[in-house]
């Protein structure tokens, strides 16, 4: 890429044919913020992803992974990155929403996700500096905020089982009790009531407080 190069891919399909090989350019920083473990979902991306987080052990590179707290809904999330752990790479999980699900390479090419869609997830690639700096300083914030895995999953956690993570992101994604209801297979008196009990074990006083609580929890399941 040309200096200040901007470009936009769509799908993870699309970064990976026209972007993949930046993973691979990473030679001394690889720098991962992300809402949770699908934003870099399709099989190639992930690899991609995976295997610069493997580069941590050696001499010279450094791996980074920020998350949000709900990336550890499940316990095949938290074994996950416990083994990124392991093989070198920092991970830590921050308390504020991130601004930003992003990848920085070597402070010289950025990978900024946008929403999600129908179609997929948008992607923008840049070698812009102006926007690199910036977006770095936003994840250096956030990073030096947030708390390190281990630490973040010794914390007195409730656990919550599958049904109640799914309330949690039910309630999250912004459905309707209605539809929610059907989709965890119970009536609407029996959902409301189980939203209930469950905003009473986070000591939440509001579906919205429930929402932060449980990402400041991690989502952690039974």
């Amino acid at each position: 890429m040309s200096d200040d190069q901007v470009f936009t891919v769509h799908g993870d399909a699309e970064l990976t044919a026209r972007a993949g090989h930046l993973f691979e350019s990473a030679r001394t920083e690889f720098l991962c913020a992300a809402r949770d473990l699908r934003t870099w979902s399709r099989p190639e991306a992930r690899a991609a992803v995976r295997a610069r987080m493997r580069d941590a052990a050696t001499p010279g590179f450094t791996a980074r992974k920020l998350l949000s707290p709900v990336a550890l809904a499940d316990e095949e999330a938290r074994a996950h990155l416990r083994l990124v752990q392991g093989a070198g790479a920092l991970v830590r999980i921050s308390g504020s929403p991130l601004p930003h699900e992003t990848i920085l390479i070597d402070r010289r090419v950025m990978i900024l996700a946008g929403r999600e869609n129908p179609a997929g997830r948008e992607y923008t690639v840049t070698t812009s500096q102006a926007l690199i700096d910036g977006v770095h300083t936003l994840f250096q914030a956030a990073w030096d905020s947030a708390v390190d895995l281990d630490v973040y999953l010794s914390g007195d956690v409730p656990q919550l089982d599958a049904d109640g993570r799914t309330i949690l992101r039910s309630l999250a994604s912004g459905l309707t009790d209605e539809v929610a209801a059907r989709r965890l297979g119970v009536s609407l008196r029996t959902y409301r009531r189980r939203v209930a009990e469950l905003m009473e074990r986070l000591e939440a006083g509001s579906r919205f407080q429930a929402g932060l609580r449980a990402g400041e929890l991690g989502l952690r399941g039974a």
